[in-house]
């Protein structure tokens, strides 16, 4: 049987294991396994961002848009909505194996609408003067 998505402990497992899908996948791995340097430091990071999200504390700081938007600058920009969707499909079908109730849906519509803004704003930071 699943559990809920009760605390930072459950948030860990998730950030955890769907990086460890997203490293080993042939077409968007490429992006965050030449970029991040301490994947400790950066699980633990998410894990801020979507404890920040999900429940009623301030964990995260940070500008994920900028780090986005210069990581497709330094990749020519290869992030496409295709790396998103890839992305997506690795989030829920994490979310989907580890558990299961309202946080899950929570999370699979803030990551759907996390996803689009940040590809937006990427877009748009490609045709600025």
């Amino acid at each position: 049987m699943k559990k809920e998505i009760e605390n930072r402990n459950d948030l860990a497992l998730l950030v955890t294991e769907f990086y460890k899908k997203i490293r080993a996948d042939k077409e968007i791995g490429y992006l965050f396994n030449k970029t991040i340097t301490d994947w400790n430091e950066h699980l633990e990071k998410l894990t801020d961002f979507w404890e920040t999200n999900l429940f009623p504390v301030k964990k995260y700081t940070g500008d994920p848009i900028k780090a986005h938007q210069e990581i497709d600058k330094h990749f020519n920009h290869a992030i496409t909505s295709d790396v998103f969707g890839i992305w997506l499909n690795l989030w829920f079908t994490t979310l989907d194996e580890l558990f299961e109730g309202e946080n899950v849906a929570i999370l699979k519509r803030r990551a759907r609408k996390m996803s689009t803004f940040m590809f937006i704003s990427i877009y748009e930071s490609r045709v600025k003067v």
